[in-house]
Parts: C-alpha cells; sequence; structure tokens
C-alpha cells in the first residue's frame, strides 16, 4: 500500500509510555508522539484541516496566497499543505522563534517575515498585526488565523481525540497540554469530554501569560503580560480556540524548568521533543499529587527537538541565561581558581613606547587598550613589530594607531568549551565582566590551571 500524497501520512500518531522522567508519578503517563507527522508537530492536522474548509467555503481560491502568523509548526503543516494543493506561502514569525525553524518555512519556499516579540498584539509591528495587513494588501489571500479560525479545535476534535480514546481503550483518565492557540486541548479535551465527562483536562501555561489567571478569575490581566522563553505555549491575548469550559486548570510553568526537562525527556526517555512537551511533562510533575494509581494521563508531545537545536539542546545557550548548573567549568570557576591579581589596561592616548615599556615590565605580550575605562580594542607585541619594522619613528604615536580588535567578551556563565574556543592565534584571551562591573582576564594559561587544579 502506498499514499497518494505526503497529506495522506498526517495523523495515527503513536502513544508510547513514559517510564524514567516519571518514575514519581503514581499513574501511568503515555507520550503522544505528534512528531511523527510529516510536518514533525501536531499542527499538520489543523494546518489541512484549515485550508480544506477554506477551499470548501470559497474563502481560498486556486492560485491564491495563504498569509499567516506563526512561529513555525502550523507554518509548516502549511507550507506543506500549500506544495500539495498550488498555493504560495507567505508567513510572518517573531524574533523570539529558534533560527532552525524559520529555515524550515524557507526550505518550503515560504517568504518569512520576522517581526519584534515585545510588542502588543495591537501594535503595527506585531506578528499579528503584519499577517493582517498583508492579506489587505496581497490579491486572492487568505488568512487562516489559526488562533481564532475554529477549524484548528474541530481537527482535533475529529483525529486527535478519537485516535486517544482508541489507543487507551477508553481508560484515559487525564488529558495534559501546553496551551497556545488552544486548539488542541479544547477539540481533544471535547471530544473525551463527551465519551466520559469524569475525563480531567489539564492546561499547561507559562509565566508571562495570561490563561491561568483568566480560567481562575474571569480577569484579563495585562500586568500578567511579559517576555518568556518558552515557545509554543502562553498568549498575551484570549484566542477563540480556547475553551476555558473544557480545561479544568492551568498549571504555570518557568522557561528554565520547562528548558530543562525538554533536555531530560530526551536523555532519559530517547524521545527527542519540543519545548512545549518539556513544559507538559513538568507541569505534570507539579500535578503528581492529583494523581493516583491507576489513572491514565496522555501527554501531548507536540513537535520535534531538531527544531531547537540552538536553544534548549544548546549548552551555551542555557549556561548564558542561568539554566544550567552543572560541573563543567564556567568563566566564574576559573576565575575563582585564579590568584587575585589586577588586569593591566593602557589608555589609548599613551604611547607606543610607553606600551613597549610596560609590557617589557611586567613580562605580557598582549595588553587591552582602553578610552576613558572602556576597553576598546588590545595591543600585542606582534602588532608593535610590524608597526615599527614598517615606520620607526611611530614609537611616539599613541597607541590608537595600531591597536586592533579587543579581546572578545564572555560572561560569568560561559562554559571553558566555549572560552577555549575563542582563544586562538588572533586572542590569547578573552575578557570577563563580573556582578560589579570590574573586567578580568582569562588566558590560556589560567584555563590549563583551572582543568589541573
Amino acid at each position: 500500500m502506498w499514499y497518494n500524497n505526503i497529506l495522506e501520512t498526517i495523523g495515527n500518531t503513536p502513544l508510547v509510555k513514559l517510564n524514567n522522567i516519571t518514575k514519581d508519578i503514581p499513574a501511568t503517563v503515555l507520550a503522544k508522539i505528534e512528531t511523527t507527522n510529516p510536518g514533525n508537530s501536531i499542527k499538520d492536522r489543523m494546518a489541512v484541516k484549515m485550508i480544506e474548509d477554506a477551499e470548501r467555503s470559497g474563502k481560498l481560491k486556486p492560485g491564491g496566497t495563504i498569509i499567516e502568523g506563526t512561529s513555525g509548526n502550523t507554518g509548516m503543516g502549511l507550507a506543506m499543505a500549500a506544495i500539495i494543493k498550488g498555493y504560495k506561502c507567505i508567513f510572518t514569525t517573531t524574533d523570539k522563534q529558534s533560527k532552525e525553524k524559520v529555515d524550515a518555512l524557507r526550505a518550503f519556499g515560504a517568504e518569512v517575515i520576522v517581526c519584534p516579540t515585545n510588542v502588543e498584539p495591537e501594535d503595527p509591528r506585531s506578528y499579528y498585526s503584519v499577517s493582517s495587513r498583508l492579506e489587505r494588501e496581497v490579491p486572492n489571500s487568505w488568512k487562516p488565523n489559526q488562533y481564532d479560525n475554529l477549524s484548528n479545535s474541530q481537527a482535533h476534535y475529529e483525529q486527535t481525540g478519537p485516535e486517544i480514546w482508541e489507543q487507551t481503550e477508553g481508560k484515559i483518565t487525564h488529558l495534559v497540554v501546553g496551551v497556545g492557540t488552544g486548539g488542541t486541548i479544547s477539540g481533544t479535551g471535547k471530544y473525551l469530554k463527551e465519551k466520559n465527562p469524569d475525563i480531567k483536562v489539564w492546561g499547561i501555561d507559562t509565566y508571562g501569560s495570561v490563561f491561568k489567571k483568566y480560567k481562575e478569575t474571569g480577569i484579563l490581566d495585562k500586568n500578567e503580560i511579559y517576555p518568556y522563553i518558552t515557545e509554543g505555549i502562553g498568549e498575551d491575548f484570549l484566542p477563540r480556540n480556547v475553551d476555558f469550559d473544557i480545561i479544568d486548570l492551568f498549571e504555570k510553568v518557568t522557561d528554565k524548568d520547562a528548558a530543562l526537562m525538554t533536555r531530560d525527556i530526551a536523555r532519559k526517555e530517547g524521545i527527542f521533543a519540543g519545548n512545549s512537551a518539556g513544559s507538559a511533562i513538568a507541569g505534570l510533575l507539579q500535578l503528581k499529587d492529583k494523581l493516583k494509581a491507576g489513572d491514565v494521563v496522555v501527554v501531548i508531545f507536540h513537535d520535534h527537538g531538531s527544531r531547537y537545536m540552538g536553544k534548549m539542546y544548546n549548552e551555551d545557550w542555557l549556561r548564558e541565561r542561568g539554566f544550567l548548573k552543572d560541573e563543567k567549568l564556567t568563566a566564574r570557576s576559573i576565575l575563582q581558581k585564579k590568584e587575585n591579581t589586577e588586569i593591566i589596561t593602557i589608555d589609548c592616548e599613551k604611547t607606543i613606547i610607553e606600551a613597549i615599556n610596560n609590557m617589557n615590565t611586567l613580562n605580557i605580550s598582549q595588553i587591552p587598550v582602553t578610552q576613558k575605562g572602556m576597553v576598546v580594542g588590545k595591543l600585542a607585541e606582534g602588532d608593535i613589530l610590524k608597526a615599527l619594522l614598517e615606520n620607526p619613528s611611530l614609537k611616539s604615536a599613541p597607541v590608537e594607531q595600531i591597536m586592533t580588535a579587543g579581546f572578545p567578551f564572555v560572561d560569568m556563565n560561559t562554559s571553558i568549551d566555549r572560552i577555549s574556543s575563542l582563544i586562538n592565534k588572533e586572542n590569547s584571551a578573552v575578557l570577563v565582566e563580573d556582578e560589579e562591573g570590574k573586567i578580568e582576564i582569562i588566558t590560556q594559561y589560567d584555563i590549563i590551571n583551572a582543568i589541573s587544579g
């Protein structure tokens, strides 16, 4: 048997029991692995449903352009379907999204416009507003609007819900889903509650998002909104697809817990999933006291880990945000093992002969150059020799005439691997600014000393 096109392979994704990461949970925990869809995410389901409903209603006409604000996964589903069905795609996304997601959309021939994250949805620069403006300007275009288009929820009511019910033989007691547009949780939850009204539907939210407070108080609190890193869940407005009557409770998860749990799912279960899966499992662990033996919990794993290689699966990215505190040496631990010596610098207006004398006296081969106390460059023995061979009279010229680009700056959480990669024949050291704003220097010698110490 074969499929007539790639869209026919969407759905019927496996349900896999989690064993290690959920060992402290008394219930059976099953992950619905949506990464096996051809676009590697659950959004394939609703992307095709939205397109087919729009075709039926006449909103999307042959040869049309699909314009959507998307964080990547919906765009992937839409772009894939557009290729098969003969449409063009223009997507707007935010600068919070991983580069891998944007590159993937472009690989499918879509035009992608990156917009700022930290603006109100109504702001003309927001990715919602830009996509709406383009829909007005581009002839024969259609905007699916995944947030308010109820075909989104309907796809999960027709597909995801029935699949989970059949795969668990009706034994499911809890559904756990990260909430973004709300389509997955609302559509799947609606179907399951029609089958068994006792099934609990838990939504996972993030700090900086409005869902949890709105569910509990009915208040849309703009003061609760602030930037967050977690991708794919949380919102700063209320999409029509979020059915608060279907969702029994919301649990908030921090960016850090979500990021570290995303990595743990790969390391402890061998499942390479995205950031929202980390949020969902972290949230489930926070709620474990509400579960008992015999309960059957289904957690949606929305998308694939490959979309997060530059983020959750990158140790330097995690360290820069203070998320990773492991045994690996960092700039902080290297400095702690180093003798506390004052960093030697020279002002850019000092003469080259003064620099030579300083370097000879202190027995150093390179020196950071400052201007009004700020590091603006560096001076190395090789630079001086080259300059004086070409023009001996430069001895009395200011250092700034022959200085080169400064040493790279790193922060206190930067790993030893990253520091080592920055030290080469052009750069014999890196500079670090500590919490008090004091500049420290780390040389190759300091790294060797820290490793062997």
